[in-house]
C-alpha cells in the first residue's frame, strides 16, 4: 500500500494540453514545445528537506526525458519524407502562469532565459516542461505534415500546433487525441480529399439527417427522381454551409440550439406528409431544398472545428464536403430503394408499410424537437442596438435571403420545365 502512495504523482494524468511550434528557417525545422512537467512520467523528481522540488538535481535529467517522451513521438515529414528524430538542444522549466508561449518569439526567448533558480518553492506537479528541438530539412518553402504522436501523454490530449512557413502567415491547427498526418500548408487536392471524406463520413454518422433522407425515399422509390430531391438537398445545405463558414450567420448562442429544433421540425412535417398522402416530385423537390437551407447550418456546426485543415482553400475544401455528402446521401438511396422494396413487397402492404415507418420516424424526431426546444428556451433574444455594426449585419442578412431566395425561384422555375411526367402525384392510397 505504501508503494503505491508513492507512485501516485506518476499515474497517467487525465487532461493535457500540449503548446507546438514548427518553424522551418536556414534548413533546420525549429520545433518547440510546452507540456505540463507531470505528463513526463517515469522521471525522478527530488526533493530539497523542505518538500519543494530540487532544481538543479533536476535539470541534467530533462533533456533525455524529453527525447523519451517528446521527440521520439513526433513524426514530421517534408514532402513525405519523414526527418530524422528532432534533437533537443535546450529544456526549460516554467510556473503554470507563464504566459511565454503565446507567440514563437516569446517562447523561444524563454528557453534562453535563465533557469528557474533553485531555491523557488515550486513542486513538480504544477510546473511546465518547456523544450527547443530542431532537425534538418532541405528546404524551408517545402510542403510539411505532422502526425504529433502524443496521446500518451495523458488520457486525453489537447495538441495546439502553430506553423511559421517563411514569410507566411501563422498556421493555427488543434487537435485532440491523433489526427493523423496532418498536411500543415495542404495542397488544394490534399484539403479536397479530406473534406470529401469528412462529408462521406458525417451523412452516415449524423442520424437526424439519415431520417429526413429516409422520409424522402418512403413515397419515392425510384433512384432517378429522388436524384434530383437529393440534389436539390445538397444545394440548399451547400448555400448556408458556405454562408456560415464566411461568417454570414448569426453567431448567438441562441443560434445553434434553433437549428437543431428547426431540423428535427422538419424531420417531423417531413413524415407528417408521408402518411397524409398525395405527394408530388416537385413539391418534394421544394421542400427538400427549403429544408436544405435549415439542415445547413446543421452541417456548419459539426464542420466548424475541421475547416482549420483547409488551410487556404476554404471555398475548395466547402465543396468537396457537400461533394461527400452527395456520395454519401446517394449510397443511402442505393442500399434504402431495394430494401423498402423487398419490405413492401413481401412484408407488408405499400400503404400500411409506409405509415408506420413515417409514424416511427415522427415519433422519434417529435422527442428530439421536444428535448432541443427545452435547450433553445434556456437563451434569451435580445435585439442589437441600432447603429452601423446593426446596419451592417442587416444588409448581409439581406443578401443572404435574396440569394436563397433566388436559388429557390430557380429550382421551381427548373422543375416546371421538367414537365407534367415529374409532377405525377405518388399513389400513396
Amino acid at each position: 500500500m505504501l508503494l503505491c502512495a508513492a507512485a501516485a504523482g506518476h499515474d497517467i494524468p487525465r487532461d493535457v494540453t500540449v503548446q507546438l511550434f514548427l518553424k522551418p528557417s536556414n534548413g533546420r525545422m525549429q520545433i518547440l514545445v510546452r507540456v505540463p512537467l507531470k505528463a513526463i512520467r517515469d522521471l525522478e523528481f527530488p526533493e530539497r528537506e523542505n518538500g519543494y522540488l530540487d532544481v538543479e538535481r533536476l535539470a541534467p535529467h530533462l533533456s533525455s526525458a524529453a527525447t523519451l517522451w517528446l521527440a521520439q513521438f513526433l513524426d514530421i515529414r517534408e514532402e513525405g519524407r519523414k526527418l530524422a528524430t528532432p534533437t533537443v538542444t535546450a529544456t526549460q522549466l516554467s510556473l503554470e502562469s507563464d504566459r511565454s508561449f503565446s507567440s514563437f518569439e516569446q517562447a523561444a526567448a524563454r528557453l534562453s532565459a535563465p533557469r528557474l533558480p533553485n531555491g523557488a518553492n515550486v513542486v513538480w506537479n504544477q510546473l511546465l516542461l518547456d523544450v527547443r528541438m530542431e532537425s534538418p530539412v532541405e528546404s524551408d518553402a517545402a510542403h510539411f505534415a505532422i502526425r504529433p504522436g502524443l496521446r500518451h501523454l495523458a488520457a486525453r490530449v489537447l495538441t495546439v500546433v502553430r506553423f511559421l512557413p517563411p514569410g507566411g502567415t501563422v498556421r493555427a491547427y488543434e487537435f485532440s487525441g491523433d489526427p493523423g498526418l496532418v498536411p500543415l500548408d495542404p495542397r488544394w487536392h490534399q484539403a479536397a480529399a479530406r473534406f470529401v471524406e469528412l462529408g462521406f463520413f458525417h451523412i452516415l454518422d449524423g442520424t437526424d439527417h439519415l431520417l429526413f433522407l429516409l422520409c424522402l425515399v418512403i413515397p419515392f422509390r425510384r433512384f432517378r427522381p429522388l436524384v434530383w430531391v437529393v440534389t436539390a438537398f445538397t444545394l440548399a445545405h451547400s448555400i448556408t454551409l458556405i454562408g456560415s463558414a464566411y461568417n454570414l450567420a448569426p453567431d448567438a448562442l441562441w443560434f445553434p440550439p434553433l437549428v437543431e429544433t428547426l431540423i428535427a421540425a422538419s424531420i417531423v412535417y417531413m413524415a407528417l406528409e408521408n402518411i397524409a398522402g398525395g405527394i408530388t416530385t416537385r413539391r418534394r423537390w421544394v421542400m427538400a431544398f427549403g429544408f436544405g437551407l435549415v439542415h445547413g447550418f446543421g452541417f456548419s456546426f459539426a464542420l466548424k472545428e475541421s475547416l482549420q485543415f483547409a488551410g487556404s482553400h476554404l471555398l475548395a475544401s466547402l465543396v468537396s464536403f457537400n461533394i461527400g455528402v452527395e456520395i454519401g446521401q446517394l449510397l443511402v438511396l442505393a442500399l434504402a430503394i431495394p430494401l423498402l422494396e423487398l419490405l413492401f413487397r413481401f412484408v407488408v402492404a405499400e400503404r400500411m408499410g409506409s405509415v408506420i415507418l413515417s409514424a416511427l420516424v415522427a415519433h422519434t424526431a417529435w422527442h428530439w424537437m421536444i428535448e432541443r426546444g427545452e435547450r433553445l428556451r434556456q437563451f434569451s433574444f435580445d435585439w442589437p442596438p441600432a447603429g452601423p455594426a446593426f446596419l451592417a449585419s442587416s444588409m448581409r442578412w439581406a443578401m443572404w435571403l435574396l440569394i436563397a431566395a433566388g436559388a429557390w425561384w430557380l429550382a421551381i422555375r427548373l422543375l416546371h420545365h421538367r414537365g407534367r411526367g415529374g409532377s405525377d402525384a405518388v399513389g400513396m392510397g
